[in-house]
């Protein structure tokens, strides 16, 4: 079944110390496009989860948030940089000797300046955080998955439908066609008499005339075409791989067989059932665009 490329899925556990999350949001594009964020001090996952994203999704702009928490902070470690604090004091006093001011900062005032107080952790596994980041990733790319199926199901309907709605303007020109020649034929007899009176008309050539007309506006290998890609189209919409861009391929070639009909029509009916097939080949069109 097809899938649609907007989608959204977020997962949240805590495993072995960790509070993580993982969210996934997507809309439509034409190839994979992937942009992550993640802790800084965690940056080594971002092309692991972007190659383990894409071994289940194959299209779409992808946005994904990772939050990594650590609940155990005993191995954090808070050192004083005192090179730093040393010069802050020296300015401040500087400040107060020269302006007569009171000297009334004290520790609290120093550490709040930048990079004062620098916080040191221990070396973290990387191999154990990515797999702990993987088993969240894969519950929010399951919703995420589910989210894209069930908008997809929809699509399905909407383009199955004015698919129908197709081929059944193809029977109709089907069963027309041939009375569009013998209207011809009708009409052509009639000029000739009005022309001529009572004169014996040649049938030869009256027949020959036709079927140079009829050779002219036959669609048979056009409505055949339209059939087949149909019905191709039909089977890429029950299929469960990503098919996207080979629909938007057949939908072109869907859009030429008929306006090669329309170009060869010479009959208002048909006209009209060619205006109304391109404008849900259109409407297909613009549906497409967002399947993966």
């Amino acid at each position: 079944m097809v899938k649609s490329m907007t989608g959204f899925g977020r997962a949240v556990k805590e495993l072995d110390g960790y509070v993580i999350s993982v969210e996934l949001k997507s809309v439509n594009h034409r190839y994979f496009e992937f942009y992550s964020r993640c802790p800084r001090q965690y940056g080594f996952i971002d092309e692991k989860i972007k190659s383990f994203v894409n071994s289940r999704v194959s299209r779409g702009k992808i946005e994904c948030y990772v939050g990594i928490d650590a609940l155990n902070t005993e191995s954090a470690d808070v050192a004083v940089n005192n090179t730093l604090a040393s010069a802050y004091v020296k300015a401040l006093r500087e400040i107060a000797q020269t302006y007569e001011l009171k000297e009334d900062f004290g520790a609290s005032t120093i550490s709040r300046f930048q990079d004062v107080l620098v916080v040191r952790k221990a070396e973290e596994d990387e191999d154990k955080i990515w797999s702990l980041v993987q088993e969240v990733a894969a519950e929010a790319i399951d919703k995420f998955i589910e989210m894209r199926s069930v908008e997809g199901k929809k699509m399905y309907d909407d383009v199955y439908s004015r698919s129908q709605f197709i081929i059944d303007c193809v029977g109709y020109i089907e069963e027309r066609s041939p009375q569009t020649v013998k209207d011809y034929n009708d009409k052509l007899i009639a000029r000739v008499h009005d022309l001529l009176g009572d004169v014996s008309l040649d049938e030869s050539r009256i027949m020959q005339e036709v079927a140079i007309y009829a050779d002219k506006v036959a669609v048979a290998e056009e409505t055949v075409r339209l059939r087949s890609h149909i019905e191709q189209l039909r089977e890429f919409l029950a299929s469960d791989e990503p098919i996207g861009r080979k629909m938007d391929f057949l939908v072109q070639e869907i859009n030429r067989e008929t306006n090669t009909i329309g170009s060869k029509c010479n009959d208002v009916d048909v006209a009209r059932k060619v205006v109304d097939m391109k404008a849900e080949i259109e409407k297909i069109r613009e549906q497409i665009q967002n399947i993966e």
